[in-house]
């Protein structure tokens, strides 16, 4: 019986207003029995559904706004104000009925979201297709994507090109174009051409997957203000309760007691936090932000100090070759030795080399990567080490003085340069050239509009080259020569210093500082890494998605502000009418779930923030400035 009366709650709440119809009616006609009747029936089929929600509550010891509505209704029986319980229940119903409706089409972003989860996959088992369950999928299996359709799991394509769109996992509405060799996320859908992908991941542990599970966790990721209004009304409504029970007993005024109670419901002060934050949630996910929690989004909107990585982060992380200066005739043969060693490394900077020079098919052995300066091994009979100059000193391999000034007037213009030396003798050098992503000008000019104050940066690179790219940002702070425990250990300065600190790196080699800022934030990657070790991760590869998270965190804690303001008011404003006497109960639970969809309207506004950036353009600086760059030198590793 309880379950019936829960599940047709709507339903009691319709049947609810037809009687009150008839009851106004029979009041017009002077039928006051019929009026009376149907006033009493009413009130019983309003307050069923509460009086339920209230015995379920005390079964787990909580004592609930329904609690108080149903005593207050009760007694509205008891002293014949029939009219009043009729209304109080009835409002008190579509109130409910209102914050349901309007809480899912908040959530109607994240439920979009979870609906483009594919259900099926063409599996491919001897060059025949078969239509399978996604669950049936495994790591390693073949699998055809036509036109139109949804890419199942995260995978690399084996054969076929295509122009994929995928807005579902990064925000981003442009298509890109995916060949033989690319990676493939599940969720993304082919919007032309036809695919054979080899599966990777599958099922949870796809890209799209893991976002789901997190917008779904940050859900129950409650903000200090969430948990201060928790455990507020925690004590709040039984003191409700409590003071009720004394004015009666000390007024023997039970229709003011059972007015106070039904004024004291804390309902709009209860789902002010959480709806906001639900919909600031959900913008970020339509988005391609992933916001783990209230938390996280109330700490993010305190932040004033942002530290950039500068490989991958501020630059495209897809450096290349552009000037190469050889020492000796057969220096491009110690260039492709250099190539074949930079494949047992996954350095940005190697994959550069790899790209510039063809490597050797020979037996590479004894590598070891030092950490900071480059990379060493035997390639064939030769001892290969590429690297940094501080890599030459380490090895004590002599560097002629004309290429140390060649390399500081390529380090001027924002190249890194990478020493390559064969058997003990540099043979060559390389000036390596990461652009900078055309959006961080910009984002930058909008970060600084919208409240930091300091932007860091950075970088593992050398003092000159970190300077040059630095200069042309307008970045006024830099650190050079770093190791990732060196940028742990800045990180928690600034943050000692009562600085509010947000790291932003590509999620890898910078774990360590994502996990240690207030706020880490991992750009353009979807590994597990950035993940696992991120608060806020931007799966689309651009700084205009940094920009709207830092924006939405102060839209959705100002809203979040707002809608307490509202729900303080209100009580304030009521109990000011009950001492006039200009509000009886049916009057105050109007305003009472007046206040309710205002703060549900309120939050809703999220739903629809987007960040101009075209207000910043141009206010990036163009001029270059001097930063103020800090080099760790003399490093023993």
């Amino acid at each position: 019986m309880l379950r019936w009366i829960t599940q047709h709650k709507t339903q009691l709440m319709i049947s609810g207003v037809f009687l009150l119809g008839i009851s106004f009616s029979g009041y017009l006609a002077g039928w006051s029995q019929l009026t009376a009747i149907c006033l009493i029936a009413a009130g019983i089929i309003g307050e069923l559904p509460i009086a339920v929600s209230a015995y379920e509550a005390l079964r787990v010891r909580v004592i609930s706004i329904e609690l108080l509505v149903s005593i207050a209704v009760i007694g509205a029986f008891i002293i014949g104000e029939y009219h009043e319980a009729a209304i109080v229940t009835l409002l008190f119903l579509f109130g409910g009925w209102l914050e349901k409706a309007t809480l899912g089409k908040t959530r109607a972003a994240i439920k979009e979201l979870t609906e483009l989860a594919p259900q099926t996959a063409i599996l491919l088992t001897d060059q025949e297709q078969h239509e399978v369950d996604i669950e049936e999928v495994e790591v390693g299996d073949l699998l055809l994507v036509k036109a139109g359709q949804r890419v199942p799991v995260d995978g690399e394509i084996t054969s076929g090109t295509g122009l994929l769109d995928q807005s579902a996992v990064t925000g981003e509405s442009d298509l890109v174009k995916r060949t033989q060799g690319d990676s493939v996320f599940a969720g993304t859908t082919l919007d032309n051409g036809q695919l054979t992908i080899v599966a990777n991941r599958v099922g949870e542990e796809t890209t799209f997957g893991k976002i789901i599970e997190l917008v779904e966790e940050a859900q129950d990721g409650q903000s200090d203000q969430q948990q201060f209004i928790d455990r507020f009304a925690t004590y709040y409504t039984p003191a409700v309760l409590i003071l009720g029970i004394l004015v009666g007993v000390i007024t023997k005024n039970l229709n003011l007691a059972i007015t106070i109670l039904v004024l004291g419901c804390p309902g709009a002060l209860v789902i002010g936090v959480p709806i906001a934050m639900v919909a600031g949630i959900g913008n970020g996910a339509k988005n391609g932000i992933l916001v783990k929690g209230g938390a996280e989004m109330d700490r993010f909107r305190q932040v004033t100090t942002f530290i950039f990585d500068k490989t991958g982060t501020l630059t495209e992380g897809h450096p290349s070759v552009v000037n190469v200066d050889r020492l000796v005739p057969n220096a491009d043969d110690g260039f492709k030795l250099a190539a074949t060693l930079e494949q047992t490394a996954t350095h940005p900077l190697g994959q550069a080399l790899i790209e510039a020079f063809q490597p050797v098919n020979q037996e590479v052995n004894q590598v070891n990567v030092v950490k900071g300066a480059g990379i060493t091994g035997e390639v064939g009979t030769e001892q290969v080490a590429i690297g940094n100059q501080r890599l030459m000193t380490q090895l004590k391999i002599t560097v002629p003085q004309r290429q140390i000034d060649l390399s500081r007037d390529w380090q001027k213009n924002g190249e890194t340069v990478v020493w390559v030396a064969i058997n003990g003798q540099v043979t060559g050098l390389m000036g390596i050239t990461d652009p900078i992503r055309p959006d961080v000008p910009q984002a930058l000019a909008a970060l600084r509009r919208l409240g930091a104050t300091n932007l860091v940066m950075m970088t593992g690179d050398n003092q000159a080259t970190a300077g040059a790219i630095a200069n042309q940002l307008g970045i006024e702070e830099v650190h050079a020569g770093l190791l990732p425990e060196d940028k742990e250990r800045l990180v928690s300065q600034y943050q000692e210093s009562g600085q509010h600190v947000a790291f932003v790196g590509d999620g890898i080699n910078d774990s360590p500082s994502l996990a240690r800022a207030d706020v880490g934030i991992a750009i353009g990657s979807g590994t597990d890494v950035a993940i696992e070790t991120s608060g806020i991760v931007l799966m689309a590869a651009n700084f205009n998605s940094l920009v709207h998270a830092y924006g939405l965190s102060q839209k959705t804690m100002a809203n979040v502000t707002e809608n307490i303001g509202i729900a303080v008011g209100t009580v304030g404003l009521l109990l000011v009418g009950l001492l006039i006497g200009v509000v009886n109960m049916a009057s105050g639970m109007f305003i009472h779930e007046l206040s309710i969809l205002l703060v549900i309207l309120n939050s809703m506004r999220l739903l629809k923030y987007q960040t101009k950036l075209d207000d910043y353009q141009g206010r990036s600086r163009q001029l270059p400035v001097q930063s103020k760059v800090t080099e760790l030198k003399g490093r023993k590793n």
